[in-house]
Formats: C-alpha cells, sequence, structure tokens
C-alpha cells in the first residue's frame, strides 16, 4: 500500500480550498491570516481570521497574503499553508504529501517559484503546478484532451482567466487583475461616491451577492445596509437598488468582456468555429454574480453557460489531474 499521500490546493485570492482524492473537498477557508504585529505571530487563519476583518484592535493586522491570484507576503503565505495542510490532516512529519497548486496562467516563472518554495516549506514533499484555466475546465468536465477548442472564463477573487483550450494544453490565455474583489471595492466607492457612506468590505460582498446583477434586471428587490457618514460620523442606515450595483460594476466588467474579446480575437479559425458550437463556460466565484451568462453572450454574439458549481471547479480540476497524474502529465508544470 502506497502510504505517499496526496493533496490538490486552489491557493486563491479570496478563499483556499483542499481536495483529497478519494475524499473530495476537505477544506474551504478564506485566504486570509491575523498576524501580531508585536512579535510577528500568526494569531489565526482561514475562518478565524475573517471574522476579525474590520474589528481588530491595535497590533493585529488582518493580512490577506495573495494579490491578484500571485503571493504578495511569502511568510504569511507559507504559515497559512502550514496551518491549513496540518488542519486537513494531510502534513504529517514522517508523511509529507504530494501537492499540486493551481496558479494563474500568465504567472511570473519568480511567482511560480514563491509558491512552489512556500509549498515545500510548508510541509509537501513533492510540488506541481496546473494552470488555473485548464483546472478549471477539467473541474468543470470539459474534455480537454479532444482536439478541439474549449473556452473557459474563470472569474476568482483577483484575477479573471480567459483561456482556450484544445489537446490538453492552452491555445491563447488572457489574465487580467479583476475578479471578485475589485467587484466588491467598485459598490462601495459608488456608495461612498454617491452617499458619502463608507461601507465595509463584508457589506459590499453581501450587496455583490444579495442584489448584484450583470445586467439590469427589474426582479430584485432593494436592500437596506449600514455604514459609516463622512459627513457626520455617525452609524447611517440606507437602501441600493440593484440598478445602482450593475452600474458600479459596469467598469469592472467591462474589463472582463475584453479580456474574453482579446483571447476570441486571437484564437485560430479553427477553434474559434468550435467555440461558436460548444458556447464560453463560465466557472469561479464571479461565475454566481446575477445574469453574468447573459452579459458575455450578448457581448460576443456566443453561447454562454455557467458550470456546474462553478465556486469548487478549479479544486475539483487540479484534485481529478493529482489523481490522474500520467493523463494530465502535459497539463501539469513539474517543478524540475
Amino acid at each position: 500500500m502506497a502510504l505517499t499521500r496526496k493533496i490538490a490546493i486552489d491557493l486563491g485570492t479570496t478563499n483556499t480550498l483542499m481536495y483529497v482524492p478519494g475524499k473530495g473537498i476537505v477544506l474551504n477557508e478564506p485566504s486570509i491570516v491575523a498576524v501580531s504585529q508585536q512579535d510577528n505571530a500568526v494569531l489565526a487563519v482561514g475562518n478565524e481570521a475573517y471574522a476579525m476583518i474590520g474589528r481588530t484592535p491595535e497590533g493585529i493586522v488582518v493580512h490577506r497574503p495573495l494579490r491578484d491570484g500571485v503571493i504578495a507576503d511569502y511568510r504569511v503565505t507559507e504559515a497559512m499553508l502550514r496551518y491549513l495542510l496540518k488542519k486537513t490532516g494531510a502534513s504529517v512529519r514522517f508523511l509529507r504529501p504530494e501537492v499540486l497548486v493551481s496558479v494563474p496562467a500568465g504567472i511570473t516563472s519568480t511567482e511560480r517559484r514563491a509558491v512552489v518554495d512556500a509549498t515545500m516549506s510548508a510541509g509537501a514533499k513533492e510540488a506541481y503546478l496546473i494552470k488555473e484555466p485548464v483546472a478549471a475546465a477539467i473541474g468543470a468536465s470539459i474534455p480537454i484532451g479532444e482536439s478541439s477548442g474549449h473556452m473557459i472564463v474563470d472569474i476568482g477573487g483577483g484575477t479573471t482567466e480567459v483561456a482556450v483550450i484544445s489537446l490538453g494544453g492552452i491555445v491563447v490565455a488572457h489574465s487580467v487583475r479583476v475578479g471578485g474583489n475589485v467587484f466588491d471595492h467598485a459598490i462601495a466607492e459608488h456608495i461612498k461616491k454617491r452617499y458619502g457612506i463608507v461601507i465595509g468590505e463584508k457589506t459590499s460582498e453581501y450587496v455583490k451577492k444579495e442584489i448584484g446583477s450583470a445586467v439590469q434586471d427589474d426582479q430584485i428587490d432593494p436592500l437596506s445596509i449600514r455604514g459609516r457618514d463622512l459627513a457626520s460620523g455617525l452609524p447611517k442606515e440606507l437602501v441600493v437598488s440593484s440598478f445602482e450595483v450593475t452600474e458600479a460594476l459596469k467598469d469592472p466588467l467591462l474589463e472582463v468582456l475584453q479580456a474574453i474579446r482579446h483571447v476570441l480575437q486571437d484564437t485560430p479559425p479553427e477553434l474559434a468555429a468550435d467555440i461558436i458550437d460548444k458556447g464560453i463556460v463560465v466557472s469561479g466565484g464571479g461565475a454566481m454574480l446575477k445574469n453574468i451568462d447573459q452579459l458575455i453572450s450578448r457581448s460576443m454574439q456566443v453561447p454562454c453557460y455557467i458550470a456546474d458549481d462553478p465556486l469548487v471547479c478549479v479544486v475539483k480540476g487540479a484534485g481529478a489531474a493529482l489523481e490522474n497524474l500520467d493523463a494530465y502529465k502535459r497539463s501539469i508544470l513539474l517543478t524540475k
């Protein structure tokens, strides 16, 4: 019986998910770490650290160690990975796991090295990388090995990855550093400009999930939220409509559409014909934004579908690739 453990990780800007072959997804927690400034010690990771956002006393800083899908703070990322691997029971002193991590398609070799080093120091025996669009496509049950073109748009927390995949590899890809976090920020900025009210990160995310829509939708009821009035400094309640949220999201969504258009323009004609037949598949947390499929298919004149379980496509695909390392050899970046 082989004793090596295997674990696939979707190291996202917003959430980190872990998948163990045979068990499925064993962990899904925010990519957040609370650090004490005094002695630089890690106080909380994941859900516990998320609960502290916007509520920490002096001396405690809540970090998001990944920015735009890549490591922004190496030490904190390593501490987070070590903690999460331990939590899943995957990392034991004598039995270090083989780990496959998903990374953005547009990652540089330096950023790639940082992911491998952080994974190894967190307790992995081997670290492999897989590009996010490929993992998302496998997770969305797209037959990537076929000799026909498939287009995947993976809208994560920090980046949107657009790729055309054929014969197990990426033919054309484009990444933009726009994702769920930029959507949240755009909503908060709109409310601040229009009403002079400041809302927190969690509130803008709540607004996006409840009444956000990529195209104007009359069916969505307005939402009551609370924030701090800039003029008086006092707490204040206000009602926000779905139309305003759609308006606030216009610019970041335009960047996503431009990335898709950019990839379609660079796609070889034969593969472009396949995409018109099969449509565009959207995965990632951004796929949960209401009517995003409508917006994409209207703008591109190509059918568009949301993947099943879009939030977990990348980690499920990485897990499937890890279970069949030989079959997906070409899609996996070996780091030797």
